[in-house]
């Protein structure tokens, strides 16, 4: 069987090694600046030595892990290009391919999951995957009926893995997270990890494909295959040919970027208002376009569930803020626990503080850029700039890390398509609330 490092003390160790190694590295930039080299060269030596350990160490491992690096090739596009560039495949990688289990191995799975005689369900079974993620892979066969489909396996073992690797990652994260004044680092952590739980049970992963499936059959834009069996830990559902995403990233026409940027802002805005339903893993390795200009999606194991949509007041905060009416976009961000009571905050400095998200909203159209996100960042991220200090003061209610995951997930994806979306269009069908002045 492919080695799946599951020993909690196997992966602990590797996961702990980050920190640690950052740890280093910031300490080691630090006394070359006190030596005299400039800060913007030494930080950019430590990011590229950081990248490079971190993705060397994410690549080892499945379950939890690779979940965090395939979240983490979705922000590849805001770092700068001396250091994308080295990594660049690799997070593409990261994003759809791990190793694959051995063909007795997925047998084994297939019979405990299916029955014994398991291979009567079928017609033809490719025991070589088509494609392998985090914590499953997917292989290609025919079932009995004629039809094309895809079995997606979980890893044997990959639930022990992912909640070992998110209680580690959360342990980080509460130690650290104590520097931060604004942040509830707690109850962000434990609905992360209940989330986690959900996507190891694919038979909650069906019911969600099957929602999803019931609320865009027959669409035009969009095509969601339809589950056709599945166990907890296997799904059978109608295969779907197309252009993966992330080849139209790396080599598509302008045409192409802009109908498949298109689509994919629409459907995850779409989704909560049709179905009910929050698709909350945006990386391109989940998307593709077929040849009848639709947008196909693959997987549901990430799923909010949304039965009244998007909350109406996320519309009307982003058109308040377009609107510049800071006072009500500092009360509405507190009302929804934002803002902890016992933190004050400027509204115009947070106005300011959100700008370049606003950016896309404020005209007919927008092209998404890599440059576009990479300011985002630095703008964010700069302790220079006098707003720095607006983002540690605000929180993430457990409620919305979904939306706030496929919100700046979405933005990551669409600025590594760099195609051109009518947005203020998009949201004004799609996000109940939004109605910013002419």
């Amino acid at each position: 069987m492919t080695d799946l490092p599951r020993k909690a003390v196997t992966r602990t160790a590797k996961l702990a090694s980050l920190p640690l190694g950052f740890a280093g590295r910031t300490a080691l930039g630090f006394g070359r600046r006190v030596g005299g080299r400039p800060a913007e060269l030494v930080a950019a030596e430590v990011q590229a030595r950081t990248a490079e350990q971190l993705f060397k160490v994410l690549g080892e491992l499945k379950g939890g892990a690779m979940k965090f690096g395939q979240a983490m090739s979705i922000f590849e596009a805001a770092l700068p290009e001396e250091i994308a560039g080295p990594y660049r495949a690799t997070l593409t990688k990261l994003q759809d391919a791990a190793p694959p289990l051995p063909a007795a191995t997925v047998h084994q799975v297939l019979a405990e999951e299916l029955g014994r005689q398991w291979r009567r369900k079928f017609t033809s079974f490719d025991d070589k995957p088509a494609a392998a993620a985090s914590i499953g892979q997917v292989h290609r066969a025919v079932w009995k009926d004629g039809r094309e489909v895809a079995v997606k396996i979980q890893y044997p073992g990959a639930g022990q893995a992912l909640i070992s690797d998110l209680t580690q990652v959360s342990r980080v994260a509460r130690v650290s997270a104590g520097w931060v004044p604004g942040i509830d680092i707690k109850p962000i952590m434990d609905e992360l990890i209940a989330r986690a739980r959900e996507e190891l049970d694919y038979t909650m992963e069906a019911e969600a494909q099957a929602g999803f499936h019931a609320a865009f059959e027959g669409d035009d834009s969009f095509a969601i295959p339809a589950v056709v069996a599945n166990t907890e830990h296997v799904i059978v559902s109608q295969w779907l040919d197309g252009t993966p995403l992330s080849r139209i990233i790396a080599s598509g026409t302008v045409e192409e970027r802009d109908a498949a940027a298109a689509r994919y802002l629409e459907f995850l805005l779409a989704g909560p208002q049709r179905a009910g339903l929050l698709h909350a893993d945006p990386h391109p390795g989940n998307f593709r376009m077929t040849d009848d200009g639709r947008l196909g999606i693959l997987d549901y194991g990430a799923v909010n569930r949304l039965p009244d949509g998007l909350p109406p007041h996320m519309g009307a905060l982003l058109a308040r803020a377009l609107d510049g009416d800071d006072e009500a976009v500092v009360q509405g961000l507190r009302d929804d626990g934002f803002i902890k009571p016992s933190i004050n905050v400027d509204g115009k400095a947070l106005l300011t503080y959100l700008q370049p998200f606003l950016e896309p909203a404020r005209d007919d159209t927008f092209r998404f850029t890599r440059e576009f996100l990479r300011d985002l960042f630095a703008h964010i991220n700069d302790p220079r700039r006098p707003q720095w200090g607006v983002g540690l003061k605000l929180n993430l209610p457990p409620q919305y890390l979904l939306i706030h995951r496929v919100w700046l997930g979405g933005i990551g994806v669409l600025c590594q398509i760099e195609g051109e979306v009518a947005v203020r269009e998009v949201l004004r069908k799609h996000l109940p609330g939004f109605d910013p002045e002419p």
